[in-house]
């Protein structure tokens, strides 16, 4: 559930006590996040991180209980905690607000967990691509192994002064419960209070993660054809664009520009827009302005029931594959500003006119997607490129090799979300067609990424 959905304005959930105390705690904790150097920098801020996160689910799970009482015309439980949006206890609405708003701060600070396991992994996209392949885990508060997982990381700790991080601390990591960082790398593993409650499922898959990065074999799950592939292509990005845009917002509320690859940018600070003292009117109607004119300038304004966006808004910690905001390259201010909501980034393209650049660069391309406005699916098919290789056989004979790769929304919003320089974006495609052992799902990881992120 969100809290749009829910009827309530992104002003009351900026302005909630909650939200603005988590706010606060958010910037020392991606900075700190950017300073770890020694696994004793890890277990200290995992250490902080947990009693967080912990604190707010227990909240959460009380106000859920509370809501559930008074859904059965019982008052909430003695004990609950007190509601802080100053709206009346006696509605249940007021309950809803208080348990949502909950799971979105949990969710604000697992997010500081992702940028501690890129930072761990040293920023190897591979790790997260491949661990990421399981459900969500649930709520950490009142988990039944947590008191195991807390001892393995303690005795990982004490006895080899290793750091061991909790899968439930993050949202990209769900393979394993820990993984540990030891002399020759990461290892990571499934903790049972009983051995006889092993679960070798997970730990074939824990296997199968490992031999994906290892060998490139498949990555776990059923289709044989996902597999990692490495690019031969450094990692270039127009990040500097972001961060050019997270300031300005700050200080003008709004900012729009050209995204070089048919994109265009909007950021939104709603701190700057306050500051602004503009009515709503005059808010909606500037930022309409400014987002046409860089549509235009990115030349995507004509056909826009073509156009796809990705966005910022309310995305934390829901999609594994996405960078978190903590180790991109700007402010620690500004990123805890997108974790929260404070600020947001859309970023959009037309699809007819990428397949266009794409064809320009020697790729054939063809936007299938049909128009509309609707957000994309997972797993829809969005653009096919194609590449034909013809050669002859030591008989004389013309052999040719037909190959098609398919865009779906992950790699998009990879494009979008992370500034991808178009240039490199299409050498990796291009790489990925003419590879006679790029299997037919490749999830591509560039060259020296690590660079890229902070």
């Amino acid at each position: 559930m969100k809290l749009l959905d829910l009827g309530v304005e992104p002003e009351e959930v900026i302005a909630h006590p909650r939200h603005q105390a988590a706010q606060v705690d958010l910037v020392p904790l991606i900075e700190r996040v950017r300073a770890c150097c020694s696994p004793k920098d890890g277990y200290e801020l995992q250490q902080d991180l947990l009693r967080q996160i912990l604190e707010v689910e227990e909240h959460r799970n009380a106000f859920s209980k509370a809501v559930k009482r008074m859904r059965d015309g019982k008052p909430p439980q003695a004990g609950a905690p007190e509601p802080q949006s100053g709206l009346s206890p006696a509605d249940i609405e007021t309950w809803v607000l208080e348990r949502e708003l909950c799971e979105r701060v949990a969710r604000q600070f697992r997010s500081v967990g992702d940028a501690l396991a890129w930072r761990a992994f040293n920023h190897d996209r591979r790790y997260i691509l491949a661990l990421c392949r399981n459900p969500p885990s649930g709520i950490m508060a009142g988990k039944a192994g947590l008191k195991a997982e807390l001892e393995t990381v303690e005795t990982h700790w004490r006895d080899d002064g290793q750091f061991a991080l909790m899968r439930d601390l993050t949202s990209c990591l769900r393979i394993g419960d820990i993984t540990a960082w030891q002399d020759d790398g990461p290892h990571t593993y499934e903790i049972k209070t009983n051995a006889r409650y092993r679960s070798t499922v997970q730990e074939r898959r824990i296997a199968t993660a490992y031999d994906a990065i290892r060998t490139g074999s498949a990555l776990p799950g059923d289709n044989a054809g996902e597999r990692l592939h490495d690019v031969d292509t450094p990692l270039r990005t127009h990040l500097e664009l972001l961060q050019t845009a997270t300031e300005r917002a700050a200080k003008d509320g709004i900012f729009a520009a050209k995204v070089p690859g048919s994109r265009a940018l909007l950021a939104v600070d709603l701190y700057g827009v306050i500051g602004q003292g503009w009515t709503r009117q005059e808010f909606q109607q500037r930022v309409a302005r400014q987002w046409d004119a860089a549509r235009r300038r990115a030349c995507i304004g004509s056909q826009l029931d073509f156009n796809v966006h990705a966005t910022s808004l309310d995305s934390v910690s829901r999609d594994p594959l996405r960078v978190p905001w903590g180790v991109y390259p700007m402010h620690p201010v500004a990123a805890a500003r997108l974790i929260g909501d404070v600020m947001t980034v859309v970023v959009e393209t037309s699809g007819p006119s990428l397949a266009e650049d794409l064809t320009a660069r020697g790729i054939p391309a063809q936007w299938v997607r049909p128009p509309g406005t609707q957000n994309l699916m997972a797993g829809e098919v969005v653009m096919e490129m194609h590449n034909e290789t013809e050669w002859r056989t030591a008989n004389g004979l013309t052999a040719t090799l037909s190959r098609t790769l398919q865009l779906k929304p992950s790699e998009m919003d990879h494009y979008l979300i992370e500034l991808l320089d178009q240039d490199c974006w299409a050498a990796g495609i291009q790489h990925l067609l003419l590879s006679s052992g790029a299997s037919d799902r490749p999830w591509p990881v560039f060259r020296d990424e690590g660079d890229t992120w902070l």
